[in-house]
């Protein structure tokens, strides 16, 4: 398992290795980490409005977006840090798709699911 830091290192490792005309398009999202996803088995979690639901008139002073990621689920799937590493931006893609109004059953088509 890697520690709370490091693990938030590999996040924003992830978030910066995404090519530049996409995260460039992410707007009003925060990325945060926590321990477990009280029992569910789940490695990162989407909360918000995707980009394809934001009007004028539907999205003004809002909160951000939520990415969430779960260390432990995570940490626990892998056998070294380099696993957590890919798990972690596989997830951290996959999240950042949600916010792109991009379905799971797409994901799935994709292979990032």
């Amino acid at each position: 398992m890697v520690t709370n830091e490091r693990f938030e290192e590999l996040a924003s490792e992830a978030l910066a290795s995404l090519p530049e005309a996409l995260s460039s398009q992410i707007d009003n999202v925060a990325i945060i980490v926590a321990d477990n996803a009280g029992g569910r088995p789940l490695y990162g979690l989407y909360e918000g409005i995707p980009l394809t639901k934001r009007g004028p008139t539907s999205y003004s002073a809002v909160m951000p977006d939520r990415i969430t990621l779960f260390q432990a689920e995570i940490c626990q799937s892998c056998n070294s840090e380099e696993e957590v590493r890919a798990q972690v931006r596989k997830t951290v893609l996959h999240e950042v798709a949600h916010h792109f109004g991009i379905s799971d059953p797409r994901l799935k088509e994709l292979g990032w699911a």
